[in-house]
């Protein structure tokens, strides 16, 4: 397959660029009126499928949506040699996001202890994405190919959350993840939005969080998908925006949404019932970070609503890497890595999953986020910071 075309790595994906069909472009466009240009994020050329989440009704839904693309059943999702196994997909990193997908049936419902960006883990109704951050931990446990895996009983999953919420009860106790509702990240291996381009996942999610009691639904995303807007989360759904300086955005975050347009979406999802709230990672240490950081943070500090301020808060996340992914990165992205690998800063890691990677010594690491809580207290003391490691 062709390489993907260098503009389509940061595309503005909601920019009205030319008149649609039969139609001018309105003088003064609003960025989230359509998500026609966000639906190019995937076209969906092959399909790999267990047999049970090819029959099942939400299986057969995506499929539906597909006409006349091939499906290759698999005996499981984890097990797709002609992906995982194939070296030679790390130079279709990208195009392998674009043109494939994944279906499974989920078979671990265990939700999980955090307490870091929320009380709980819970099951994931997606692995993998179709964006292809360069520091993306997922991809690290699946050889040379990361697109989108989509789990097909979202219902059993929303099940096994709400036996979970139930036996907790009230939360007693106000904590830094949430002061009355037990948080559940909803999204740990993926990215909703992007997930909502192909599923409708996302939006059973968010329905059931909108009626359980004492519970809200939480995920990170680098993808501003306007459909989420008509979701009605009433305020049960906290949706965290990943920033960075727009410099390394561009070289790290490819086939994301431009971090202008994470930042402008802000309100628009405040207005729509969501909590917004900001993950400021990963936070990665190189000539000028100190001042360009603060450059985003006056930003933030600019245009933001005031409504946006008052109820945001931010998570701060130190860049953490991993020797595989180093050496994933060097044959599709190379240039990402003369800033993601730097063993002279970083030292060993065991990551709470048990997964051996790398961080910045400490040292360095606890100047580097005294500095940024700094910065952070200087541009914009509006923003509280829940956490930062």
């Amino acid at each position: 397959m062709p390489a993907l075309p260098p503009a389509e790595g940061q595309e503005p994906l909601f920019a009205w660029a030319e008149a649609t069909e039969g139609h001018p472009a309105p003088a003064a466009p609003h960025p989230f009126r359509s998500s026609a240009r966000a639906r190019r994020m995937v076209r969906i050329r092959h399909v790999y499928a267990e047999p049970a989440a090819r029959e099942a009704p939400r299986g057969r839904r995506i499929l539906a949506a597909l006409p006349g693309v091939p499906v290759t059943e698999v005996a499981s999702h984890w097990r797709i040699p002609a992906l995982h196994g194939e070296e030679t997909n790390v130079a279709r990193w990208t195009r392998v996001k674009t043109e494939v997908l994944v279906l499974g049936v989920r078979q671990s419902l265990t939700v999980r202890p955090n307490g870091r960006s929320a009380d709980w883990i819970a099951p994931g109704a997606s692995n993998g994405c179709a964006m292809a951050c360069a520091y993306c931990y997922v991809p690290r446990r699946k050889g040379y190919a990361n697109p989108v895996t989509l789990f097909t009983n979202t219902d059993a999953i929303v099940g096994a959350v709400g036996r979970h919420v139930r036996r907790l009860g009230p939360k007693r106790e106000p904590n830094q993840c949430d002061p009355r509702a037990w948080v559940y990240d909803i999204g740990e291996n993926g990215d909703c939005s992007v997930d909502a381009l192909l599923s409708d996942s996302t939006a059973e999610l968010v329905a059931a969080f909108r009626e359980l009691p004492h519970a809200k639904a939480s995920f990170a995303t680098k993808f501003v998908n306007p459909d989420l807007l008509g979701y009605e989360p009433r305020g049960r759904t906290r949706i965290r925006f990943s920033l960075m300086p727009a410099a390394d955005s561009r070289l790290l975050d490819l086939r994301t949404s431009t971090v202008a347009e994470r930042i402008a979406a802000a309100g628009d999802f405040l207005d729509a019932g969501y909590e917004v709230h900001f993950n400021l990672s990963p936070v990665v240490l190189r000539p000028g970070w100190q001042r360009d950081w603060g450059e985003l943070l006056t930003h933030l500090d600019d245009v933001l609503p005031r409504a946006v301020k008052e109820q945001a808060a931010a998570e701060v996340i130190m860049l953490t890497h991993n020797k595989a992914l180093h050496e994933v990165n060097l044959g599709w992205h190379p240039r990402a890595e003369d800033v993601l690998w730097q063993p002279e800063a970083q030292e060993a890691k065991r990551s709470q999953n048990g997964a051996e990677n790398v961080r910045y010594a400490y040292g360095i690491k606890a100047r580097a986020l005294e500095r940024l809580t700094g910065l952070i207290a200087e541009h914009a003391p509006w923003l509280r910071v829940r956490y930062a490691f």
